[in-house]
């Protein structure tokens, strides 16, 4: 068994080494070229991350007339659009709870239609992700599988029969979201300890950085100008600051995602947390025959520290997980991309899923990796526009974005264009988040919570039943 946990190579010499998406994505990863000077232009944006080229693009499509700026600080999909594990999924961070509460512009709440309307919307980005990715010829190696969320214990069971009695009451059908039984569960997926799961069709495991490269291509032909290894050091109404210059513009979008606490005055909108990845060689036949995922479900079970997989276009088992510590001062840096002991507690979580994989020789892991999301305090990501400042922004994903950026791109047009449609009328559009705490009250508080989730489900191991260090820190953590 061997595990490619080798030091992070420096970005600005070796993109194609940050991650297994990297290194197989159907660009050679050259620099496009930075900004040369002053410019103007009537939209500027701010990342060449999925939410940033999502939002060009369709702004792009419905006025070919707009001067649009893309600003890249590495190259378009060196943060999470690029590394992620890969879920174009229908799941929104905030619960429909929490988005039926959020004020409409006339302070009333939203209400169960809005939260409705909300889902629905992420349930229809997939299958825009598909269309749009089609249309202009990316090849990202989609298949709509949908998710199963294995039930691994008593505990898992309840939290799965819980997920989906909420899931009734708030109208969702079995077409949406079902209960599975062990037998059930093991049609789709085999894995140790399954008691029962839950499945919704509601996802399609994908290649994201082939999406994201091939998104930044796509814009560029529709006249966008993508300016890469150019960082934003702040923003402002009516402009972007760079050490290459100032770009002036009527709107400026804000897609930083886990970057955002390096911009000022932003140091505590979102706080980065890591998520590490691992992925394997290419398996034989034989031994997906044992393990399932024929249609290239995403996977993953209903302990409280999430983990989450696919199985590839090419064979292979990526799979990933929270567990990194979040770092003093949302500190964001290469080096935190790999940590070994995280690496090696995915691995072993693996192995104890699926046991075909450790048999014999075993099989070799070829790619580790990390990067940071994006956490708001209150655990509800938000796209929206202020019209007086021209300041626009959208983020705050928990790790639910590769569908929810295109959602974000798609509002952002229409509320850069000033059409009034059902996404501007979404619950998330408009909403501010609180700021975190100062540090390092935000250290200790979410390195505890972190802890606290490990210690849960260590815990139901132990006792079967529901945990209760889960139930304590349940409201801290969204």
């Amino acid at each position: 068994m061997g595990c490619a946990l080798s030091a992070p190579a420096s970005p600005a010499e070796d993109y194609g080494s940050l991650s297994l998406w990297h290194a197989t994505a159907d660009d050679d990863w050259t620099p496009r070229a930075a900004l040369g000077g002053d410019l103007e232009v009537d939209v500027a944006v701010v990342g060449a991350g999925l939410t940033g080229l999502w939002t060009a693009h369709y702004l792009a499509e419905a006025d070919p007339a707009l001067r649009i700026a893309v600003l890249e600080a590495e190259v378009a999909g060196y943060g999470a659009s690029g590394r992620n594990g890969g879920w174009c999924s229908a799941l929104f961070p905030a619960s429909p709870d929490t988005l039926a509460a959020l004020p409409r512009t006339d302070g009333r709440p939203h209400g169960r239609e809005g939260a409705l309307a909300q889902h629905a919307a992420m349930r229809a980005s997939i299958d825009e992700v598909a269309r749009a990715a089609a249309g202009e010829g990316i090849e990202a190696q989609l298949a709509k599988g949908g998710t199963i969320a294995l039930a691994r214990g008593p505990a898992q069971l309840a939290r799965a029969r819980a997920e989906v009695a909420h899931a009734r009451a708030w109208g969702r059908d079995e077409d949406d979201l079902r209960l599975l039984d062990r037998a059930g569960a093991e049609e789709v997926v085999r894995a140790g300890g399954t008691v029962g799961a839950t499945y919704t069709p509601d996802c399609a495991a994908l290649h994201p950085a082939r999406l994201v490269r091939g998104l930044a291509r796509a814009v560029e032909r529709r006249g966008v100008r993508v300016l890469e290894r150019t960082p934003v050091t702040s923003i402002a109404p009516g402009r972007c600051t760079t050490p290459h210059g100032v770009v002036r513009a009527d709107v400026v979008v804000r897609a930083t995602e886990g970057y955002t606490p390096r911009l000022p005055g932003h140091e505590r909108d979102v706080v980065p947390v890591y998520s590490l990845v691992i992925a394997t060689e290419p398996l034989p036949d034989a031994v997906w025959d044992e393990i399932g995922l024929a249609r290239r479900e995403t996977f993953t079970d209903h302990r409280h520290l999430i983990v989450y997989g696919q199985r590839t276009a090419d064979g292979r088992l990526v799979f990933g997980g929270r567990g990194a510590p979040y770092h003093l001062g949302s500190a964001v840096r290469p080096g935190h991309d790999r940590d070994p002991r995280v690496h090696a507690r995915l691995l072993a979580t693996l192995h104890e899923m699926f046991p075909a994989l450790g048999r014999g020789a075993g099989v070799r892991v070829t790619h580790a990796w990390g990067g940071p999301l994006g956490i708001p305090r209150d655990w509800c990501a938000s796209v929206g526009l202020d019209r007086a400042s021209g300041l626009a922004w959208a983020g705050g994903y928990v790790g639910d974005g590769v569908a929810t950026t295109n959602l974000a791109g798609r509002t952002l047009r229409d509320l850069v264009l000033g059409h009034d449609t059902d996404l501007t009328g979404l619950p998330w559009v408009g909403h501010r988040s609180p700021r975190w705490e100062p540090e390092p009250l935000r250290w200790l508080g979410i390195n505890a919570g972190l802890r606290a989730t490990t210690l849960a489900d260590a815990e139901e191991s132990l006792t079967g039943r529901p945990s209760l260090v889960a139930r304590a820190v349940a409201p801290l953590l969204g």
